[in-house]
């Protein structure tokens, strides 16, 4: 039975001896995250810090760093546990997923009394930010964040609105800063619609509303569907929602904290530097849009996610990492099969999961490589993605030594790197390669900068292929003999290759 809240998600990591409880106090200002970082880079288990400095009284809030950070080796497990998909294969895991994302399952929506993020409700001056031990995460950074917010947008396709991810930094009670880059959805329509016609928009920030709900606010949902009902499809139940008590949006009835407010036009305050995903300080401050906050609902003793970017390297280095591979990864997937593309799998590279991703192919006729990096550059890769690696389709993506041996052995730098060429286009700021006047507009948070994107064709050439050494049997073979010596199936590396039952 698939989970359906972020507390019976922490009880599955529990019951795997993946969670350990600090009961020791532990400040917010680098303290928790210090901790996180060191667990996130030695594959530690996710610590939940139940004591934590704050203003809190009675509410007694606690931190939990990186939940969803999955094992290095599988970092899909802790998700494919979650939702009773399958564990000791990444590719049968991708396929549970696709099935899970093509049934979706429309919302129920509970009353206030059915709702535990209705246990506590503060409206107006009552309503406080800082009564929640937001931590400071990386020393530099401009203020104290919410990393794992998941933000309920209004939608006009869109019955149950629109859900997508963006981080909040804490300004005081009442006010913080959205990171809204333009060119993505609920941003766009901030600055397009409601900016332009000077009206504020309502918004609601959940925290911690479960692993289904906060995997479809990561991905590409189409325009006019809403991603609650993909949630529902991945718990394979009916995703619980409840009004807000300030404006007319829905949301998850079982988060944690549920924040209501509205994002002002024409106003702005300071948002980082933040020490993002790439492991380095994004800055300098820019200025991003302003939620002011009308009301604060949450459960007694909520707890508060966070993520620490940049934590290292790793196959799942924090919850961000994870959330691409284990969540993104399979909605890719099914997006270009959908599109006509014969795509086996589509997966990003864990190791800088924004940047590149690796896809295993067929490739029916000439030129048809180009057409599929072009179709993901101009849609949903536009912003982040700068290249790709194309596979045979029986090499697993999920295996970055079977990537690299593709790489090494089959892409001829002579004609098998490609480039688009240098055009000007919308690019998230934060490449490293990028200078300091290239970094782009205060006012939307994008650059225009000139930017590159290219792909490598790493797929064997059949006419030219030596006979390899030994064959899938002897593999597998190789593989019980180890199985029945005591190693046990999850030392191994994801297989190098995807096996056709898989």
């Amino acid at each position: 039975m698939a989970v359906e809240s972020f507390r019976a998600f922490l009880d599955v990591l529990e019951d795997e001896d993946a969670l350990t409880r600090i009961t020791d106090e532990v400040s917010w200002d680098l303290e928790a995250s210090a901790i996180t970082m060191l667990a996130n880079e030695t594959d530690d288990k996710i610590p939940v810090f139940e004591s934590v400095q704050s203003r809190c009284g009675e509410t007694a809030a606690r931190l939990v760093g990186d939940p969803y950070r999955g094992p290095q080796h599988r970092p899909w497990e802790w998700f494919a546990r979650a939702f009773d998909l399958p564990v000791d294969s990444g590719p049968a895991y991708y396929e549970g997923m696709i099935d899970r994302l093509s049934e979706p399952v429309e919302p129920q929506v509970v009353s206030d009394a059915e709702a535990p993020c209705k246990e506590v409700v503060r409206t107006g001056a009552d309503a406080s930010l800082l009564e929640f031990p937001w931590p400071y995460i990386h020393q530099g950074d401009g203020g104290r964040y919410a990393t794992l917010a998941t933000v309920v947008a209004p939608d006009p396709d869109s019955e149950w609105g629109s859900w997508s991810r963006h981080r909040a930094m804490i300004h005081d009670d009442s006010q913080a800063s959205l990171l809204f880059l333009a060119g993505e959805q609920v941003p766009n329509r901030y600055y397009f619609e409601y900016e332009r016609n000077d009206e504020p928009m309502p918004i609601a920030l959940t925290i911690g509303a479960g692993p289904a709900i906060e995997s479809t606010a990561e991905v590409w949902i189409p325009v006019g569907r809403s991603e609650v009902s993909f949630a529902g499809g991945l718990q394979q139940s009916p995703v619980g929602l409840v009004d807000c008590e300030t404006n007319d949006l829905s949301v998850p009835a079982s988060a944690e904290i549920v924040i209501e407010g509205r994002v002002m036009p024409e106003e702005r305050l300071d948002e980082g530097p933040f020490g993002d995903y790439f492991g380095y300080m994004n800055g300098p401050r820019r200025s991003m849009p302003v939620l002011e906050v009308d009301a604060i609902t949450h459960r007694k003793q909520p707890y508060v996610p966070f993520c620490v970017e940049g934590s290292g390297v790793g196959y799942g280095e924090n919850s961000t990492s994870t959330f691409a591979l284990a969540a993104g990864g399979p909605d890719a997937t099914l997006g270009l099969r959908v599109a006509g593309f014969d795509v086996e799998l589509a997966v990003p590279w864990p190791f800088t999961s924004q940047t590149v991703w690796v896809i295993a192919t067929e490739r029916p006729y000439p030129g048809s490589l180009h057409e599929l990096a072009n179709f993901i550059f101009t849609t949903w890769g536009m912003l982040h993605i700068d290249f790709f690696v194309f596979v045979d389709s029986d090499v697993n993506p999920l295996s970055p030594r079977a990537v690299i041996e593709a790489i090494a052995l089959h892409a001829d730098p002579a004609t098998d790197f490609h480039q688009f060429g240098v055009e000007r286009m919308p690019k998230v700021p934060l490449n490293i390669y990028q200078t300091p006047d290239e970094k782009g507009s205060a006012s939307v948070g994008t650059s225009k900068t000139k930017t590159a994107k290219a792909y490598i064709d790493a797929r064997a050439d059949g006419d030219r292929l030596p006979q390899s050494i030994g064959d899938r049997a002897a593999r597998e073979q190789a593989r019980d003999l180890l199985a029945r010596a005591g190693i046990p199936e999850s030392a191994f590396e994801p297989p190098h290759t995807i096996e056709p039952d898989q």
